[in-house]
């Protein structure tokens, strides 16, 4: 152990244990029952399963797939999680399954479990995602809605089958799978087709160009914000993805456990960067296995203290420890408080890093993309409700500890809720870009 690792000893457990996210990089989920644990790797012992190019014959309740697509750029941008590479894999053995339509996917999942390979728990979350995703994607109104349906659940399908079948194992720091499949362009065009791009506002663009000039000196940035969907990291990606892919694609999210073993989300979470936690809402959810997850709690720390020390790192952290929850009266979404002594402890791992860093205030509107259940689940999976919705992202002016930490933790919190207030402005109010004030410059970079 070095020094400064040693000096960090009184307090690097209090990090992940005080208010560690449940979040981010996950997506979706059914009712299960199971956890995953295994050995390291996806499976690659059965088939892909592939949307066919092109259905022959007669219409009754299948759905084509026009070549056509490829020479589209709309198409292009919005749509299929198919075509990422996945055909490089070998060693499959079953032969590829081309799934023309629905019921051929659907009567896939089911054979699967009467040959006793899928749980009904997994099955039935699984045909109650295809049903929410598209009723979701049909709602924004694409041409080729079903299309886009068939082949991104086509894909998600073959991914969580195929870690099922072989349990994906994350490390404390695990780094996005790109290839042979990428997991990241995977996410992106499966969460794509749900947001509204017309109603949905970047807010302070020019502070992204701001983060990305103090990555390439080296620095670290430190994004407090609030979290409202386990879809919260594609849709951020997604709305920096054209002026700021660095941002993008390098942002690590501090991840809890449940996002990494349900095996409806951990496809998703395999495209993200992520350090992986216990959050302390279920540490002591079976008191047998307190000191491992607080082990491990540890080991993912010694991973955030490297990362620091090595600079150039962009870290999300939610320090209410957990999605925002709607006000059981009003049922409005708001930020939920900030635990002080998360954001105090972040500021000490920076200062004690030796490289300098930046603390922004990030507020994310998103919830209506896939509203949290009204209450915090003890066990793995919920019943996900989709629709395709306006997101916003909005960042304030980088803030400085220069007051005590629960002054500062209400500061910070101050700022993303005003953030927050104008994407509510611009996106339910329907102000649109005139929503902006004077500190909040509301964008669409994508349109421009």
């Amino acid at each position: 152990m070095t020094a400064s690792t040693a000096s960090l000893d009184s307090f690097t457990a209090m990090l992940l244990l005080s208010a560690t996210p449940r979040l981010a990089g996950s997506y979706f989920g059914g009712r299960i029952s199971a956890t995953c644990a295994g050995a390291a790797g996806p499976s690659t012992s059965r088939p892909y399963i592939l949307p066919s190019d092109r259905w022959r014959g007669g219409r009754c309740t299948c759905v084509g797939f026009p070549s056509r697509w490829r020479s589209v750029e709309g198409w292009r941008r919005s749509v299929l999680a198919s075509d990422l590479g996945a055909g490089g894999e070998v060693g499959h053995s079953r032969p590829l399954l081309r799934a023309r339509c629905e019921e051929e996917l659907l009567s896939y999942v089911r054979k699967e479990v009467e040959n006793g390979r899928l749980s009904l728990d997994i099955a039935h979350g699984l045909e109650e995602l295809y049903h929410n995703y598209r009723n979701a994607v049909v709602q924004s109104g694409l041409p080729e809605a079903d299309e886009i349906v068939l082949s991104n659940m086509t894909v998600a399908f073959d991914r969580i089958l195929m870690d099922v079948e072989n349990p994906f194992m994350f490390q404390p720091h695990h780094k996005a799978t790109r290839e042979p499949f990428d997991y990241y362009m995977f996410g992106q065009n499966y969460i794509r087709p749900l947001l509204d791009f017309k109603k949905s506002y970047v807010g302070n663009i020019s502070r992204f160009f701001e983060m990305e000039q103090h990555l390439l000196q080296g620095h670290n940035i430190i994004l407090f914000s609030n979290h409202q969907t386990e879809a919260d990291p594609a849709i951020i990606a997604l709305l920096l993805e054209r002026t700021n892919p660095r941002i993008a694609e390098s942002m690590i999210f501090v991840a809890g456990d449940r996002v990494v073993t349900d095996p409806l989300c951990k496809p998703f979470s395999m495209g993200r960067n992520l350090l992986c936690v216990y959050s302390k809402k279920h540490l002591f959810d079976d008191p047998a296995l307190v000191d491992r997850k607080t082990s491990a709690n540890i080991r993912s720390l010694k991973e955030l203290i490297g990362l620091l020390k090595n600079g150039s790192q962009i870290i999300w952290i939610a320090p209410s420890g957990g999605r925002d929850r709607p006000d059981p009266e009003t049922e409005e979404f708001f930020p939920a408080p900030f635990d002080a002594s998360s954001l105090d402890n972040m500021r000490r791992l920076s200062e004690h890093s030796g490289v300098p860093g930046h603390f922004y205030p990030l507020a994310l509107l998103c919830y209506d993309v896939m509203p949290p259940p009204a209450q915090v689940q003890k066990e793995i999976g919920e019943q996900r409700k989709l629709s395709h919705h306006g997101v916003g992202v909005s960042v304030a002016m980088e803030i400085n500890f220069n007051e005590a930490k629960g002054a500062f933790s209400l500061a910070v919190y101050h700022e993303v809720t005003e953030q927050y207030n104008i994407l509510k402005s611009a996106i339910y109010e329907h102000q649109g870009l005139h929503a902006s004030n004077f500190k909040v410059s509301l964008s669409q970079p994508w349109a421009q």
